[in-house]
């Protein structure tokens, strides 16, 4: 029984030391996290044209995918930036998702 209890707080330790959360301007929260913010306006009038990129992390573990401007930025066609926005999301440390979302022509 002591080795199963010592077991079960070694597992909890290690998954909440590697955990996949995001942060943000309104802070983390610990068990669900959805915001989004805006990053980055320049001086480019409010543009058509939208695209995005993103990247996901698993348990702190193992994160992929591109969420650069560039990417979002060539997947819509956009040559002038307006604005971008960046959406988080993050459920109990367990996934954790990152998107750049940018505007413009």
């Amino acid at each position: 029984m002591k080795k199963l209890v010592m077991s079960i707080c070694a597992m909890c330790a290690l998954t909440l030391a590697s955990c996949s959360t995001v942060s943000s301007g309104s802070g983390i929260g610990a068990l669900y996290t959805a915001v989004s913010e805006g990053a980055i306006a320049t001086s480019n009038k409010l543009g058509s044209k939208v695209g995005t990129s993103q990247s996901i992390g698993v348990l702190g573990l193992v994160s992929i995918g591109d969420a650069s401007i560039q990417t979002a930025a060539n997947q819509a066609g956009i040559k002038q930036i307006s604005h971008v926005d960046v959406k988080k999301m993050s459920v109990l440390g367990l996934f954790a998702q990152y998107t750049t979302i940018v505007y413009g022509e």
